[in-house]
């Protein structure tokens, strides 16, 4: 179990790199490069997987709404973006997601369902108005669907590990993976 776990962090972690290294669209296609927005920033990737690990332990119904309100309110914000309404703060707002949202799961914050729908979908409003604001070049459709597409699929690996490591009783590791989280967002803050 912890092996099968090692085997997916490392391999998660290889696969990011800095947040500006995202695809060309002209190069590789408006939906490539939606779908590789989420999946080359670590802010990113650390946000998604943490939405779907707090989810995983609220459980019950949390474990549908948590993330698909993620997913919604993400969308509203891209879709805001795209109308030229922008949000202030967007970047340190991401930033701070990715604190907060590693310590939801470090805490073991035992919230109602709407409540943590709720959290999470306002993090998520700026997180869309984030990707609005890096359309570039790219068509908003196939743009939009790749990185909803990455972003769920983001949910579900915090989803099952999180499952995977309640299920085995060992949720002082879902803490733990929570509160590296925390501490690699306050590292991309001071660095």
């Amino acid at each position: 179990m912890l092996t099968r776990f090692a085997i997916a962090a490392a391999t998660l972690a290889a696969a990011t790199v800095p947040a500006f290294a995202h695809l060309d669209p002209v190069a590789h296609g408006s939906l490539a490069a939606g779908a590789s927005h989420p999946l080359l920033g670590w802010d990113h990737v650390l946000v998604m997987v943490a939405v779907g690990l707090w989810a995983a332990t609220l459980g019950g119904r949390a474990r549908l709404a948590v993330p698909v309100a993620f997913v919604a309110a993400m969308g509203a914000g891209f879709v805001l973006a795209l109308n030229g309404l922008s949000l202030p703060f967007v970047e340190p707002v991401v930033m701070a997601s990715v604190v907060a949202l590693g310590l939801l799961v470090a805490a073991a914050a035992r919230l109602p369902v709407p409540a943590a729908a709720a959290a999470v979908g306002a993090f998520a409003l700026f997180h869309g108005s984030a990707h609005g604001a890096e359309l570039g070049s790219a068509g908003a459709l196939s743009f939009g669907l790749g990185f909803v597409v990455a972003t769920a699929a983001l949910h579900g690996v915090g989803l099952a590990l999180g499952h995977s490591l309640t299920a085995g009783r060992q949720p002082l590791i879902v803490r733990a993976l929570g509160a590296a989280s925390a501490l690699a967002g306050l590292y991309m803050i001071a660095a």
